[in-house]
Protein backbone atom coordinates (compact mmCIF):
# COMPACT_ATOMS: atom_id res chain seq x y z
CA UNK A 1 0.00 0.00 0.00
CA UNK A 2 1.17 3.58 -0.58
CA UNK A 3 0.67 6.80 0.90
CA UNK A 4 -2.16 7.81 -0.81
CA UNK A 5 -4.21 4.69 -0.04
CA UNK A 6 -3.33 5.07 3.49
CA UNK A 7 -4.01 9.00 3.57
CA UNK A 8 -7.60 7.70 1.99
CA UNK A 9 -8.38 4.81 4.49
CA UNK A 10 -7.71 7.26 7.62
CA UNK A 11 -9.91 9.63 6.15
CA UNK A 12 -12.31 6.77 6.46
CA UNK A 13 -11.40 6.13 10.11
CA UNK A 14 -11.60 9.91 10.67
CA UNK A 15 -15.39 9.51 9.54
CA UNK A 16 -16.37 7.25 12.25
CA UNK A 17 -14.44 8.98 14.60
CA UNK A 18 -16.77 11.98 13.87
CA UNK A 19 -19.51 9.86 14.12
CA UNK A 20 -18.25 9.29 17.76
CA UNK A 21 -18.32 12.63 18.72
CA UNK A 22 -21.31 13.66 17.69
CA UNK A 23 -23.39 10.81 20.10
CA UNK A 24 -20.81 12.14 22.93
CA UNK A 25 -17.81 9.27 22.51
CA UNK A 26 -14.46 9.85 22.59
CA UNK A 27 -13.98 10.35 18.71
CA UNK A 28 -11.91 7.29 17.85
CA UNK A 29 -12.17 5.23 14.64
CA UNK A 30 -11.31 2.04 12.78
CA UNK A 31 -11.50 0.55 9.52
CA UNK A 32 -10.24 -2.56 8.61
CA UNK A 33 -9.43 -3.24 4.87
CA UNK A 34 -8.09 -6.61 3.33
CA UNK A 35 -5.01 -7.50 0.63
CA UNK A 36 -7.17 -5.25 -2.15
CA UNK A 37 -7.73 -2.59 0.24
CA UNK A 38 -11.31 -3.10 0.24
CA UNK A 39 -13.09 -1.81 3.36
CA UNK A 40 -14.87 -5.10 5.50
CA UNK A 41 -15.22 -3.43 8.26
CA UNK A 42 -15.73 0.30 10.52
CA UNK A 43 -16.50 1.01 13.56
CA UNK A 44 -16.04 3.60 16.30
CA UNK A 45 -15.90 3.78 19.93
CA UNK A 46 -19.28 2.48 21.48
CA UNK A 47 -17.64 2.43 25.52
CA UNK A 48 -20.46 5.07 26.60
CA UNK A 49 -23.49 3.92 24.86
CA UNK A 50 -22.98 0.08 25.42
CA UNK A 51 -21.46 1.00 29.24
CA UNK A 52 -18.31 -1.52 28.34
CA UNK A 53 -14.92 -0.63 28.71
CA UNK A 54 -13.71 -2.96 25.79
CA UNK A 55 -15.69 -0.94 23.47
CA UNK A 56 -12.83 0.84 21.41
CA UNK A 57 -13.38 1.26 18.08
CA UNK A 58 -9.96 -1.79 17.37
CA UNK A 59 -12.29 -4.18 19.30
CA UNK A 60 -15.70 -3.76 17.48
CA UNK A 61 -14.33 -3.64 13.83
CA UNK A 62 -12.15 -6.62 14.43
CA UNK A 63 -15.16 -8.70 15.72
CA UNK A 64 -17.13 -7.03 12.49
CA UNK A 65 -14.43 -7.94 10.43
CA UNK A 66 -14.01 -11.60 11.68
CA UNK A 67 -17.63 -12.26 11.15
CA UNK A 68 -17.52 -10.78 7.54
CA UNK A 69 -14.43 -12.79 7.10
CA UNK A 70 -15.66 -16.23 8.64
CA UNK A 71 -12.35 -16.79 10.46
CA UNK A 72 -10.90 -14.49 13.70
CA UNK A 73 -7.62 -14.40 11.75
CA UNK A 74 -7.43 -11.54 9.75
CA UNK A 75 -4.12 -12.49 7.74
CA UNK A 76 -3.20 -9.93 5.20
CA UNK A 77 -5.20 -7.12 6.63
CA UNK A 78 -4.70 -3.57 7.63
CA UNK A 79 -6.23 -1.56 10.56
CA UNK A 80 -6.61 2.20 10.56
CA UNK A 81 -7.03 3.79 13.92
CA UNK A 82 -7.50 7.60 13.92
CA UNK A 83 -5.36 7.02 17.39
CA UNK A 84 -2.58 5.18 18.61
CA UNK A 85 -4.30 1.53 19.90
CA UNK A 86 -3.88 0.72 23.95
CA UNK A 87 -2.23 -2.34 24.80
CA UNK A 88 -5.58 -3.50 25.02
CA UNK A 89 -6.05 -3.18 21.55
CA UNK A 90 -2.75 -3.74 20.41
CA UNK A 91 -2.80 -7.40 21.49
CA UNK A 92 -6.29 -7.87 19.92
CA UNK A 93 -4.78 -6.80 16.76
CA UNK A 94 -1.84 -9.04 17.72
CA UNK A 95 -4.23 -11.92 17.97
CA UNK A 96 -5.80 -11.49 14.90
CA UNK A 97 -2.76 -11.90 12.83
CA UNK A 98 -3.16 -8.38 10.86
CA UNK A 99 -0.30 -7.22 8.36
CA UNK A 100 0.04 -3.83 9.20
CA UNK A 101 -1.39 -1.67 11.90
CA UNK A 102 -1.64 2.36 10.42
CA UNK A 103 -2.54 4.79 12.92
CA UNK A 104 -3.17 8.67 13.30
CA UNK A 105 -2.43 10.70 16.03
CA UNK A 106 0.06 9.53 18.39
CA UNK A 107 -1.65 8.62 22.14
CA UNK A 108 1.52 9.29 25.06
CA UNK A 109 -0.61 8.82 28.07
CA UNK A 110 -1.87 5.22 26.97
CA UNK A 111 -0.32 4.45 23.34
CA UNK A 112 1.18 0.95 23.17
CA UNK A 113 3.89 2.61 21.08
CA UNK A 114 4.49 5.50 23.02
CA UNK A 115 4.29 3.83 26.35
CA UNK A 116 7.65 1.87 24.94
CA UNK A 117 6.42 -1.66 25.07
CA UNK A 118 6.99 -3.41 22.05
CA UNK A 119 5.11 -6.65 20.85
CA UNK A 120 7.34 -6.38 18.01
CA UNK A 121 10.37 -7.07 19.95
CA UNK A 122 9.01 -9.39 22.61
CA UNK A 123 10.24 -12.83 21.21
CA UNK A 124 7.16 -14.82 23.20
CA UNK A 125 5.01 -13.84 19.88
CA UNK A 126 5.07 -15.66 16.76
CA UNK A 127 3.44 -13.35 15.21
CA UNK A 128 4.97 -9.54 13.57
CA UNK A 129 2.91 -7.17 11.70
CA UNK A 130 4.46 -3.67 10.65
CA UNK A 131 3.38 -0.11 12.71
CA UNK A 132 3.14 2.70 11.33
CA UNK A 133 2.30 6.15 13.02
CA UNK A 134 1.15 9.81 12.63
CA UNK A 135 -1.14 9.34 8.90
CA UNK A 136 -3.29 12.29 9.10
CA UNK A 137 -1.92 13.14 12.22
CA UNK A 138 -3.32 16.48 12.53
CA UNK A 139 -6.85 15.73 11.45
CA UNK A 140 -6.92 13.19 13.97
CA UNK A 141 -5.21 14.91 16.71
CA UNK A 142 -7.94 17.73 16.14
CA UNK A 143 -11.03 16.01 16.46
CA UNK A 144 -10.15 14.50 19.94
CA UNK A 145 -9.07 17.68 21.40
CA UNK A 146 -11.86 19.65 19.72
CA UNK A 147 -13.84 16.94 21.72
CA UNK A 148 -12.35 17.37 25.00
CA UNK A 149 -12.66 21.24 24.80
CA UNK A 150 -16.01 20.59 24.61
CA UNK A 151 -16.23 18.87 27.21
CA UNK A 152 -14.44 21.14 29.50
CA UNK A 153 -16.65 23.97 28.45
CA UNK A 154 -19.42 21.72 29.14
CA UNK A 155 -18.43 20.37 32.78
CA UNK A 156 -17.53 23.72 33.97
CA UNK A 157 -21.24 25.13 32.76
CA UNK A 158 -22.96 22.38 35.03
CA UNK A 159 -20.45 23.28 38.01
CA UNK A 160 -21.59 26.99 37.31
Amino acid sequence: MNIKSHIWNMNLALEEAEIAFKAGEVPVGAIIVDENDNVIARAHNLKEQQKDTTAHAEIIAIKEASEKMGDWRLLNCTIYITLEPCPMCLYAILQARFKNVVFGAYDQKAGSVSLGYSFQKDKRFNHKFSIIGGVEHFKCSKVLSDFFKLRRKTYRKRQS
